[in-house]
Parts: structure tokens; C-alpha cells; sequence
């Protein structure tokens, strides 16, 4: 219980200290890069991590948190909009004025004004909370390598684009030949229709949907291979898109942080049954690969 009370308060801190430098740089270069070396981890992973902890994306939270400050110092200083704009980050007014009104409703120049009503977005803290009270069903398994073949999109180091582009990315293709083939073939564990996050190195991102096959990889689809690893295995019955994400957002806000576990930076896989027709809800998987 000791040692696991310690990782929570170690993930903790490094989170916080990432922030802490976040906090220091609103009116600097704020690197991605460096916040995530803070954290501890990879740049992809601390995007995905804070988005799914935080409730928000990190550059959706860097942009209102340096929306706060520039209100702020509109009301109380005497600087022009367009020192401000510079100061910020902001090289174009126009850009400005459109993340400014799109935080507070209404142009930076306006927010002079007195009696005026802004939006204030304070930085966040992370701290131990009383959450959770809902089970949280899951197992481990153990498993061998798997090798997967399928379709593939590459993605971003920016998760806010990739959770805008993946819905577009499956309906894109459902209805193919590809599809169809995947859906064919024989499989292994785990079963089912697979989308998989295959993160190697920021130019190497990529979103598969997939198989766990030995079939040989037909054309115009690609073959990759998962190493042996630990799983921990979430399952779920409802909307595919809300209960996936909500399993992530708990994995790293409830279930890791207590688990005495490590997140282990493989790919995540995330299970949907094979049907004849697109579905939006049923049985679905999660799996996470982990580490002692």
C-alpha cells in the first residue's frame, strides 16, 4: 500500500512539475516536447495522458490559459492589443482577436472596458481526489507477441487532431474491400474488429484498423507486430465512442495511478465486434499494455 501510494504521488508531481513549466511559459515558446520530459514520458503519451486526466486538450488549455492572462493585462494595463498579441504568441492580430473572442465572446480591445464580462480559466492542479465509487471491471492476461495486419492512417503528435480525424478514418472504411477481407480472415486473441494506436516515434504515429491474424498481408494493407506484454483488459457494453474514452479517462485517472502498475507504451487496442453493419454500440474491449 506504501509503494503504491508512492508511484501516485510521483505520477502526481511530475504531472504538476509539467505544468508548473507550462504555467512559467505562457508568454514564451511553450515546447511539447520538454513538458512531456518533464512528465516523464513520450510527447504522444503525455498529450493522450493530460487530455484524458484534464478533461481538455493540452493545446486547448494552453490556449485558454494564455487567454486569461492577456484579459487580465488588457484590464489593467495600458498596452496596446497588439503588444499583447506579440507577447502571447501571437504574431497576426487577426489570429488574436479570433482566440480571444472564441475564450471570452468578445474582441480584446473591448475587454478594456469597464464592467465588461470575461472568462478567467485558472491553472490546473493536480492533486489526490476522492473519485472513482463506480466498478471498474477488468483482468490481465499475459500474451504473446501478436502480429496484426490492416489499413492504416498515419497520425500527429497533437492528440486533439487525431480524436477529430479517427471517426473519418472508419467511416472511410467500412464499406471496402479491405474491410470485408479483414472481417474474413481467421483470428486470434484478441477477436474481433481492432483499432490500434501504434505510437514508434513522433514521425512514426499511425491508427490501424485491424485483424490478429497469421493470414498473409494482401495488398494495399500493412502487417505490423505487437511484442509480448502484460494486458490489462477492460470490458464494456454500450456507445462504443463515449465508453472507450471514458476507459481511458479512468485508466490513467483511477486505475493506473493506484495499480502499482506502469503504463508500458505499447500500442492500445481497442476491441469491436465483427457485424454486418456499422454499429455505435455492443460489446467492446480495451486493451492497455502495463508493466510492474
Amino acid at each position: 500500500m506504501i509503494f503504491t501510494r508512492r508511484l501516485k504521488m510521483e505520477w502526481l508531481k511530475n504531472l504538476s512539475n509539467a505544468i508548473e513549466y507550462i504555467e512559467e511559459n505562457l508568454d514564451k515558446e511553450i515546447s511539447v516536447d520538454t513538458a512531456a520530459s518533464i512528465a516523464c514520458c513520450s510527447t504522444y503519451y503525455f498529450q493522450r495522458m493530460f487530455s484524458y486526466v484534464a478533461g481538455i486538450s493540452l493545446a486547448e488549455y494552453i490556449r485558454k490559459r494564455r487567454m486569461s492572462q492577456a484579459a487580465f493585462e488588457l484590464q489593467r494595463t495600458d498596452r496596446k492589443v497588439i503588444d499583447i498579441a506579440l507577447k502571447y504568441g501571437y504574431n497576426s492580430p487577426t489570429s488574436f482577436n479570433r482566440a480571444f473572442q472564441n475564450v471570452h465572446g468578445i474582441a480584446p480591445a473591448a475587454a478594456k472596458n469597464n464592467g465588461i464580462t470575461l472568462n478567467s480559466y485558472p491553472p490546473i492542479r493536480f492533486s489526490v481526489a476522492v473519485t472513482g465509487g463506480d466498478a471498474m471491471p477488468y483482468h490481465i492476461e499475459e500474451k504473446c507477441p501478436m502480429r496484426m495486419i490492416g489499413v492504416r492512417m498515419p497520425l500527429v503528435d497533437d492528440v486533439e487532431v487525431n480524436m477529430q480525424n479517427i471517426p473519418g478514418f472508419w467511416k472511410q472504411t467500412l464499406y471496402t474491400e479491405h474491410f470485408k477481407q479483414l472481417c474474413s480472415f481467421h483470428q486470434n486473441e484478441p477477436k474481433g474488429i481492432l483499432g490500434v494506436t501504434a505510437y514508434q516515434d513522433p514521425d512514426n504515429i499511425f491508427y490501424y484498423i485491424a485483424v490478429s491474424t497469421d493470414t498473409a498481408v494482401p495488398y494495399g494493407m500493412a502487417e505490423f507486430e505487437i511484442p509480448a506484454a502484460t494486458w490489462v483488459v477492460f470490458e464494456n457494453t454500450g456507445r462504443f465512442k463515449e465508453n472507450v474514452q471514458s476507459v481511458f479517462r479512468r485508466f490513467y485517472s483511477e486505475w493506473l495511478p493506484f495499480s502499482g502498475y506502469e503504463y508500458a507504451g505499447l500500442p492500445d487496442i481497442e476491441v469491436y465486434p465483427i457485424v454486418a453493419e456499422a454499429p455505435v454500440c455492443g460489446h467492446s474491449e480495451v486493451w492497455i499494455a502495463i508493466k510492474k
